[in-house]
């Protein structure tokens, strides 16, 4: 039957193809550009996961994973399209994507959670490969930032493997971005110290820590009277974020600090308690 009216109105055939021409080549048309606009992102995509690998060590997962969420996206809108133009009506079916969308979500939330949640880690930065943090108690180098989860190698040696979701919830603890690390810390002297040599020590601890790289001397005090010694508390910067460079300076601060009060024949103080016996 609809042969039969399109022989007898040879204009509504003419029309009917025109229009039949005229979807397919807007359809050809879309599906070009699709294919161009998936070129330009996986192009954008590498070279931006090449920029990070250089500069951070990042493997790139995340903007490979955005990469392939913005090619499904345009080709679910192209598909759609393609669809609209060929006569299709696509109302029912975006609703029905809709409904199906919220029900694949609900059935997946902790995954998109952990998802999500790697976005934010990936574009706030909180810490990357390499940093060392403190997270919940547990203490590490972060190795691998992943899609669901994080990898920490800790001091023991074995990994941590923390979700996303948990990570962003918890505090973090980052000394990867330590530029300078204040450090405090005490000495005690016994109390049979002349009160002349009291006075000097300030001057020869801080002398000590000028003379080690990388310092900068805040400040050296008589704190306080203990109950077995006479306290000084220290506090100076080391320029470095670095745990281990502390380390060997702290190291060397404290040999030296030994080396001086031996020659100065100053006696450092360790826990005693003295009787007294009183005779009737």
């Amino acid at each position: 039957m609809f042969d039969q009216i399109i022989n007898n109105y040879p204009c509504l055939k003419i029309e009917f193809l025109g229009n039949a021409i005229s979807s397919w080549i807007i359809a050809f048309a879309a599906f070009l550009l699709i294919i161009a606009a998936q070129k330009f992102i996986d192009y954008g995509a590498k070279k931006i996961i090449k920029k990070r690998e250089k500069c951070e060590g990042d493997n790139g997962e995340i903007i490979k994973l955005l990469s392939v969420i913005a090619k499904i996206l345009l080709w679910a809108v192209a598909v759609l399209f393609i669809l609209s133009n060929l006569g299709y009506n696509v109302t029912s079916l975006i609703a029905g994507l809709g409904i199906g969308g919220i029900a694949v979500a609900f059935a997946l939330q902790n995954i998109l959670g952990d998802i999500f949640s790697s976005f934010s880690i990936y574009f706030d930065k909180p810490f990357k490969p390499g940093d060392f943090i403190i997270v919940s108690g547990h203490m590490g180098v972060v190795k691998k930032i992943g899609i669901k989860s994080t990898r920490i190698q800790t001091l023991q040696g074995e990994e941590l493997i923390m979700s996303n979701s948990e990570l962003t919830k918890a505090s973090v603890q980052n000394f990867g971005l330590m530029r300078r690390r204040r450090i405090v810390f005490n000495v005690g002297v016994i109390y049979d110290t002349p009160a002349e040599k009291l006075k000097r020590i300030p001057d020869m601890i801080r002398k000590i820590i000028e003379a080690q790289a990388e310092t900068e001397v805040d400040r050296v005090h008589f704190k306080s009277f203990g109950d077995s010694s006479l306290i000084y508390e220290i506090v100076y910067y080391v320029e470095s974020g670095e745990y281990n460079r502390y380390m060997d300076i702290q190291q060397a601060i404290n040999l030296a600090i030994v080396d001086k009060f031996e020659e100065e024949k100053i006696v450092i103080a360790y826990p005693t308690r003295t009787v007294y016996v009183k005779k009737e």
